[in-house]
């Protein structure tokens, strides 16, 4: 009999059976795993099994390899504290998404899983103003975890460390205003804030960091296993592209469309 109890965070939810449901947890030491939770699409337990709720979880599977049997406890709730806000719960779920489909199942990534953690942790406590650059930092950290790291720290073709403006599509390092020459337009435009974590940016350096992200992660991670981006993170594009639109147009960046279904899972 395999047994493990430890914190993880709740990735993917969906319904099994009659009144059961599939989990997927994120722990760190045991990564991603799967799981069912026998009632766990009851109404009891339902606000338990919310995307991006941290829990205290016991798996247990006769083999390490078989879909083990999860039982859990409540330890922080994120979700519900988001219910009025569905910029920031659209950033709960992308998050939870990419990490679901990216990182290789029982595979630990510790440092990811705390980075995680507390991207989680500031959307719920201090989700004013949207924290965008650390969910998109964020994101530039997956793609370092696995083995796809972008170079934003000198100039690919200069060395130089100074007026780093853009990145190839190709290799992921940065570029300055003056190496990038007739090239400009091929290249993606780098926000300041991918760089610099004193940097927060404005929604269309958010839109800019969201393109340069998704370039790569749909190339190099997704992209190679034929599947596309996670939903999750292309409804939160929608969003962080509305935000922009309003902003070059003067609007109110606090209006925000309803929540759809998939993001109150």
């Amino acid at each position: 009999m395999m047994e493990w109890e430890a914190a993880a965070l709740v990735l993917s939810v969906r319904p099994y059976g009659e009144g059961s449901a599939i989990v997927h947890l994120l722990s760190e030491e045991h990564g991603i795993s799967h799981g069912m939770v026998r009632g766990g699409g009851s109404r009891k337990q339902a606000p338990l099994w919310q995307t991006g709720n941290l829990v205290m979880a016991r798996w247990r599977a006769r083999l390490s390899d078989q879909l083990g049997a999860v039982t859990a406890e409540p330890v922080q709730s994120v979700g519900a504290r988001l219910l009025d806000l569905p910029l920031q719960l659209a950033m709960v779920s992308s998050a939870c998404a990419l990490a679901d489909g990216a990182l290789p199942q029982g595979e630990a990534h510790p440092e990811l899983f705390m980075r995680l953690i507390r991207l989680l942790t500031l959307i719920g406590v201090a989700p004013e103003p949207p924290p965008i650059a650390a969910y998109l930092r964020w994101e530039r950290e997956l793609l370092g975890e696995l083995g796809y790291g972008l170079d934003l720290s000198t100039c690919a073709v200069t060395g130089t460390c100074d007026n780093l403006h853009f990145v190839s599509p190709k290799s992921g390092r940065a570029v300055s205003e003056e190496a990038a020459g007739v090239w400009r337009d091929r290249l993606l435009p780098l926000p300041a804030f991918l760089a610099n974590e004193t940097e927060e940016g404005s929604p269309k350096d958010w839109l800019a960091g969201m393109i340069l992200t998704g370039h790569f992660l749909s190339r190099w991670v997704f992209g190679v296993r034929h599947q596309p981006l996670p939903a999750a993170r292309e409804r939160l594009f929608e969003r962080v592209r509305r935000l922009a639109e309003g902003d070059k147009a003067g609007g109110d960046l606090s209006s925000e469309p309803e929540l759809g279904p998939d993001e109150l899972r």
